[in-house]
């Protein structure tokens, strides 16, 4: 069963946090104060935090610019997963991922599913891995965003979780970058 190895060493991890919204600023930005708070308490470092309106380009080239940078090891955004037509977050990430991380989806609609019930399927919400760096999309909600992060990455964020967790392979992420330039 899942536990937490209090003999293993707590390694922070630098997350970046994107905020889409067409009407946010951040003094109103809930969903993103909400991540903050949590990245915080956990003992993690908060280490880039802005808003973008929901443009697919902006979004992606956002993404990109995070990934390529070896400060950040993280990105978490929030907004822009719905169905509507201004909802391109989604597609912006997997416009970036080099890999999918399928079972984030499937897990976190398992949670939502036993929070709001059917209107989980509106969610999509989605993970994947980008140059050595995790990224995950998360619905505008606070509510949305403390069940993912409450229930998924505040545990695969910790090295001390065990069976496993994401913080154990992130060195190992790249490694097909750097035997392609070998």
């Amino acid at each position: 069963m899942a536990k937490i190895d209090e003999t293993r060493p707590f390694i922070a991890v630098r997350i970046a946090l994107l905020t889409v919204s067409d009407t946010r600023g951040l003094d109103q930005d809930k969903s993103g104060d909400t991540l903050a708070k949590r990245i915080d308490e956990a003992g993690h470092r908060l280490v880039a935090r802005t808003i973008l309106q929901d443009e697919r380009a902006e979004i992606a080239d956002q993404l990109r610019a995070w990934c390529a940078d070896p400060e950040i090891d993280v990105v978490i955004s929030t907004g822009g997963t719905g169905l509507t037509g201004r909802d391109v977050t989604v597609e912006a990430h997997r416009d970036v991922y080099e890999k999918e991380i399928d079972a984030f989806s499937t897990m976190f609609t398992i949670i939502s599913m036993n929070k709001i019930g059917t209107s989980a399927v509106q969610s999509r919400a989605t993970g994947g891995v980008a140059l050595g760096t995790y990224l995950f999309a998360l619905p505008g909600s606070p509510g949305a965003c403390k069940d993912a992060w409450d229930e998924i990455l505040k545990f695969q964020l910790d090295y001390r979780h065990m069976p496993c967790n994401f913080v154990e392979i992130l060195p190992r992420l790249d490694e097909h970058l750097k035997r392609s330039k070998s």
